[in-house]
């Protein structure tokens, strides 16, 4: 019963050690990690506030592998192309630390990021500490600024992850337009749907 109590102190410590120390909320200015410096795949350090414009900032936690990342392939390229027109700052954030010796490291990262054609910032954010900031669980999640870096939309790309082909709603780009038409935004959050971030144990 003891060994058994332990093993149970033991998981729940483990689980607490993957959850984001914070979350974000629509209306909430961007944590202070707009400094940080991160790798980006071209070779070069980049910050979220060098990336930010004063149209606003697109930041989306994503990765190289996760089933519900290639079934967005496309539509992530295409929103990420669609914020960049419209004068955002765009940044892709790969925060799984816990694969970086594998399918997420710096590498892969630099192989992916030229097949999609990415000409945007594709970063490694270490020791997830932008994801925790922002309390980012899940890849692709998204985090849409304004010019004065308040989160205005928290959540998925659109309303049909799992499959392009039954999209109703495109609740990014739809936000992203109302952002930049001076619009209040008619939905702010919608639930993310994707792999889990794969955080380091801090046990």
């Amino acid at each position: 019963m003891q060994k058994l109590s332990l093993l149970m102190i033991a998981s729940a410590v483990a689980l607490l050690s993957f959850t984001p120390v914070s979350n974000l909320s629509v209306g909430s200015k961007m944590p202070d990690v707009g400094s940080i410096a991160m790798k980006d795949v071209s070779g070069k350090d980049v910050t979220l506030q060098q990336l930010s414009t004063k149209s606003g900032l697109l930041v989306m936690f994503s990765c190289n592998t996760c089933p519900y990342v290639v079934k967005n392939e496309q539509r992530t390229s295409e929103i990420l192309r669609y914020a960049a027109n419209k004068g955002l700052g765009v940044a892709v954030l790969n925060s799984n630390e816990a694969y970086r010796s594998n399918e997420d490291s710096y590498d892969a990262m630099k192989e992916y990021a030229s097949t999609q054609q990415y000409a945007w910032a594709y970063a490694v954010d270490k020791n997830h500490v932008i994801a925790d900031a922002f309390g980012a669980t899940r890849t692709p999640e998204c985090f849409l600024f304004d010019g004065n870096g308040v989160l205005v939309y928290h959540g998925a790309i659109d309303d049909s992850p799992a499959d392009a082909a039954a999209v109703k709603r495109q609740h990014l780009r739809i936000a992203i337009d109302e952002m930049s038409n001076g619009q209040a935004i008619s939905t702010a959050t919608s639930r993310s749907v994707g792999c889990g971030i794969k955080r380091l144990s801090k046990l």
